[in-house]
C-alpha cells in the first residue's frame, strides 16, 4: 500500500483545468506561439529569400528554360525543456476546506507555470542583443515619449518599414510594455488624431487604426523577487513582429516568416498527484516542456527606454 500511495497518478480533470486556464495579463504567445511538437528535440526548416529575387523570365524561342539556382534550405535545432511545480495538501487542510483545494493548488501551479514562460519570452525580446542594427532604437532626450516634441507614430512608421525592408512584410503585431502606455495614451500627437471623436485619452482600439496594427497588446504581468519587491516583466519598452496567423498544421506555411515560436511537447501539459510523508501530504503537480526561441529576428523591431 505504501508504494502504491507514492505512484504517480495523472488527474484527467485537473489536467483538463489546467489546460483550459489561461490569464490575460500575459501576452507572451503573442509574439512567441504554441507550436506542438512530439519530441524534445526537432527542427525547423529556414528557407532563403530567394522568393525575393528578380530573375529573368524571359525565354527566347527554342531556347532552354531560366533555372532558378536554389539557395538551399537550411535548418534550426529546436530543443524543449521540461517545468514543473508541486502545491502540498496536508490531509488536515483538505478536510477543513471550504472550497476545493485541489482546483485551488492547480490554478497557483499553472499560475507559476505561465509566469515563468512569460519571463523567459519578455527577456527575450526585449534583450537589444537579439536584434540587427537596423532593427532596433533607443529613444532618448526629445525623442522619447514622454517628451512633448517626439512624434511616436512617425518612430512606428520606421519599425515597420524596417521589417518590411527584411522580410517583405509590415508588423501585425505590437507588445507595448505597461510603462510604455502610458505617454503614449496621453500622448498630443495621438489625443490630437482622435480629437473629434474623443477627448483626454487614446484606447487601444483606436492604437490599432493609427498605426495600422491590428494585434496590439499590453504586457501588464509583474512578479516578484524574492525581497517581495514587484517588477513588470515587460519594461519600458515596445516590440513591433509580424507573426503569422494561427492556422492548423495542414494549413500552416512553414516558408511565411516569423519572428518567433515556442515549441511545445504535445500531451505534456498535464496534472499529476503523488503522496509523501507517509500518505499525510498529497502533492499537486503541473508539468510543461516547451521553449521559446526567435527564429526571425529580421522580422521584429525594438523600440526601448520610451519612459526613462
Amino acid at each position: 500500500m505504501g508504494r502504491l500511495s507514492n505512484l504517480r497518478i495523472v488527474d484527467p480533470v485537473l489536467t483538463n483545468l489546467a489546460i483550459g486556464y489561461s490569464n490575460n495579463e500575459y501576452v507572451a504567445e503573442t509574439l512567441f506561439p504554441l507550436v506542438p511538437v512530439d519530441a524534445e528535440r526537432s527542427k525547423l526548416p529556414i528557407f532563403g529569400k530567394e522568393a525575393f529575387r528578380l530573375y529573368n523570365t524571359e525565354r527566347a524561342l527554342r531556347a532552354r528554360s531560366n533555372t532558378i539556382s536554389p539557395e538551399g534550405i537550411t535548418s534550426m535545432d529546436l530543443v524543449t525543456d521540461e517545468h514543473d511545480l508541486e502545491y502540498p495538501i496536508d490531509y488536515r487542510e483538505e478536510a477543513e476546506s471550504a472550497f476545493p483545494l485541489e482546483s485551488h493548488a492547480t490554478h497557483v501551479v499553472m499560475q507559476g507555470l505561465q509566469l515563468g514562460r512569460e519571463k523567459k519570452c519578455a527577456d527575450m525580446a526585449q534583450n537589444a542583443a537579439n536584434y540587427g542594427a537596423s532593427n532596433k532604437i533607443t529613444l532618448s532626450g526629445t525623442s522619447q515619449f514622454t517628451h512633448a516634441s517626439s512624434d511616436p507614430i512617425s518612430v512606428i512608421e520606421t519599425g515597420k518599414e524596417a521589417v518590411r525592408a527584411k522580410i517583405g512584410k509590415r508588423p501585425n503585431t505590437m507588445v507595448i510594455g505597461a510603462a510604455a502606455l502610458r505617454p503614449l495614451k496621453f500622448h498630443s500627437v495621438l489625443v490630437d488624431k482622435i480629437k473629434y471623436v474623443q477627448k483626454g485619452m487614446v484606447r487601444l482600439e483606436q492604437m490599432r487604426d493609427l498605426f495600422e496594427i491590428e494585434n496590439i497588446v499590453v504586457g501588464e504581468a509583474i512578479y516578484s523577487t524574492d525581497a517581495g519587491v514587484f517588477t513588470d516583466v515587460w519594461g519600458d519598452n515596445i516590440i513591433l513582429a509580424y507573426v503569422p496567423k494561427k492556422k492548423s498544421d495542414v494549413e500552416r506555411e512553414v516558408m511565411e516568416p516569423s519572428y518567433g515560436y515556442t515549441p511545445r511537447r504535445n500531451g505534456k501539459l498535464l496534472v499529476d498527484k503523488h503522496v509523501v510523508s507517509g500518505g499525510k501530504i498529497e502533492m499537486v503537480r503541473a508539468t510543461d516542456n516547451y521553449r521559446p526561441y526567435i527564429v526571425g529576428a529580421d522580422a521584429g523591431y525594438l523600440i526601448s527606454d520610451t519612459n526613462a
